[in-house]
């Protein structure tokens, strides 16, 4: 069980004070750091300690790839990767001028790809006139998603022109002509972007325009529905977003973003993170009001928060999972942070489809004037059918067509498109905080299968130094054990991902393969491989082997540790939650000479001793 600490209860000021931020960042410190002796004291999750350490010296030695180094450009400024994604047994990689296609069933010996696509821009002319830089003018694949079963779909920023193609997957051979990517890829690498298919159609969220003045959420592509977008320059619609995650769930799509809060600026601009959402068979409003608009778009808070007398918020959206199952349940896990100019902090937090959909059949927000407060609209001033409902479905069932909507609920939907009430996080609070490290986490992948029963969750978290961590993520209020993070792995490698000298640790995107026992962690120069567990360094030493709490580890009868392999259920031992008690074996000194090598290498990661749970 995690030691506590104890925070001074705070309370913020109304939105109608006058403290400045500078104020308030020190309150915060000080209750963050502050014992007290009050009955309504709260307490706080303190940082837990890894039981397995992971250094440089022994990842560096997991294999990587850094792109074409006989390009030039790759040579000079890096792979400049964008993303991955994982279909079958290949994973792809997007980078600039290029996709990268690995076989995963070889992956593990030598981690070069089998397929390789070149995709350069023809316009780095005209980019360089209209006043680029010459190092963005180039072609940095943003989309690369699969439009059915045998094709991928892919957008470059093309030198600031953006556009996209269709290719065979088996060969990464071109199909047909390409197509302007406007409003589905943005302009420049360093803008957000995400995109699915769904139903035959492209649903995009991403700048529309040269400056990046024009967010936008968007359907195009599709043989038989109109191409719709998300209101144009309307804060209450999209203020400033960062597009994180698209999903296609049920009657929706929904989009997963962060941006800045229309409803709390009392402190400036304050970044909230949210889900929202536009049904699939949305066919825009009426010739008088949202033609070729979403009439069913609407958006949500998500609260991952500490609770207590003062929530402690992580606002900012980082990273998400796809739907999965969270004790029986479908959800979404996400990373999250505290703000960019707050005390450094990060969080995971899970969110149950469900809980997100109560919340889109709640209480709209509204502000009556520039200088109110944000209140709920009064039930009854919703109009009906009402506004967010799909067409033919539930309160819209006389609709067959939202362009058939009243022009009430149309109105009203283009007024009031952000709900009262903020999504819950699973449990009313994260499964694991980070809030005594420098560092932020940036990625996340999830396993919710791990295990020989196939009944654990195991997190991996990115961060921005260059780490993995792995936790064993305790999700059930009824759990006997809490979260146990398992190892803190270094993995960014200088000799395989610096360019030029320069490193750059943020870890950019993370990819499972449990098929090969394999988690792909992506930097910006380069991705490397590393195996889910390290269970044969125990050796043939039980303590080690079980005290290890590893999943994805077992201890064979034949007396040895060992990885676990699919379908293995009988012959092994584990102790996952911590309930076996040791006692003096013959291997004890290999136990204590592992674990005081582990505490050297926590002591240089973390400045501090940690007292693992190895004895």
């Amino acid at each position: 069980m995690a030691s506590t600490t104890w925070l001074l209860p705070w309370r913020p000021p109304p939105p109608s004070s006058s403290s400045s931020p500078l104020l308030l960042l020190l309150l915060l410190a000080l209750a963050c750091c502050s014992p007290s002796d009050s009955a309504s004291t709260t307490s706080f999750p303190k940082d837990l300690q890894p039981i397995g350490v992971v250094g440089w010296e022994q990842s560096y030695q997991y294999p990587g790839f850094q792109g074409l180094l006989q390009d030039n450009d790759t040579l000079r400024l890096g792979l400049d990767f964008q993303r991955m994604l994982r279909i079958n047994h290949m994973l792809y990689i997007a980078a600039r001028d290029h996709v990268f296609a690995v076989n995963l069933t070889t992956a593990s010996d030598d981690f070069v790809p089998q397929l390789k696509l070149t995709w350069k821009s023809k316009d780095v002319s005209k980019c360089t006139v209209r006043g680029k830089n010459s190092d963005e003018c180039y072609n940095y694949v943003k989309v690369l998603v699969p439009r059915n079963d045998e094709t991928l779909f892919a957008c470059g920023t093309n030198a600031f022109n953006p556009t996209c193609r269709n290719y065979k997957m088996t060969s990464l051979e071109q199909v047909g002509e390409e197509v302007v990517g406007q409003a589905r890829c943005p302009f420049e690498s360093g803008q957000s972007n995400v995109g699915l298919f769904a139903g035959g159609d492209f649903y995009s969220a991403t700048m529309t325009d040269f400056l990046a003045s024009d967010a936008v959420i968007y359907r195009s592509l599709g043989d038989g529905r109109p191409v719709l977008r998300t209101v144009k320059y309307d804060s209450k619609w999209l203020r400033e977003p960062h597009f994180l995650h698209a999903i296609d769930y049920g009657n929706y799509v929904y989009f997963f973003l962060s941006e800045i809060a229309v409803e709390y600026t009392a402190l400036g601009k304050v970044v909230f993170s949210r889900v929202a959402r536009v049904c699939k068979n949305d066919n825009g409003g009426s010739p008088r009001v949202l033609e070729r608009y979403w009439t069913s778009f609407l958006k949500a808070r998500l609260n991952c928060s500490v609770p207590g007398d003062s929530f402690f918020y992580f606002d900012v959206l980082q990273s998400l999972t796809n739907v999965l199952q969270i004790n029986q349940r479908p959800a979404v896990v996400g990373v999250f942070t505290t703000q960019a100019n707050s005390i450094p902090g990060s969080a995971v937090c899970a969110f149950y489809m469900d809980d997100i959909e109560k919340v889109f059949n709640g209480k709209f927000k509204e502000q009556r004037t520039s200088d109110s407060s944000w209140t709920p609209v009064p039930d009854e001033q919703v109009p009906r059918p009402r506004p967010g409902t799909c067409a033919g479905d539930g309160p819209a069932s006389d609709y067959k067509s939202s362009v058939q909507f009243p022009d009430e609920t149309l109105t009203f939907i283009k007024s009031y498109p952000l709900m009262d009430e903020a999504v819950p996080s699973v449990n009313d609070r994260p499964c694991f905080t980070r809030t005594s490290s420098r560092s932020k986490l940036t990625q996340i992948v999830v396993d919710v299968s791990a295990g020989p029963y196939k009944d654990r969750t195991v997190m991996f978290l990115g961060s921005d130094d260059g780490r993995v961590l792995k936790v064993l993520a305790s999700t059930h209020p009824n759990d006997s054990f809490g979260s146990k993070l398992l190892e803190d792995i270094d993995v960014y490698n200088p000799s395989k991902c610096n360019v030029q000298g320069q490193e750059d640790r943020r870890v950019l995107g993370l990819e499972l393969d449990k098929d090969h026992h394999a988690l792909f962690v992506a930097f910006s120069s380069c991705v490397i491989r590393v195996p889910l567990s390290r269970c044969t360094q125990h050796g043939a030493c039980k303590k080690a082997c079980l005290a290890s709490r590893d999943p994805y580890c077992i201890w064979l009868r034949t007396g040895s540790c060992a990885n676990m392999a699919p379908g293995f259920k009988a012959g092994f031992e584990q102790d996952i939650e911590g309930d076996h008690s040791f006692h003096p074996d013959s291997c004890h000194a290999d136990v204590l000479a592992t674990t005081r090598n582990q505490e050297s290498a926590a002591d240089s990661a973390y400045g501090r001793k940690l007292f693992l749970l190895f004895l």
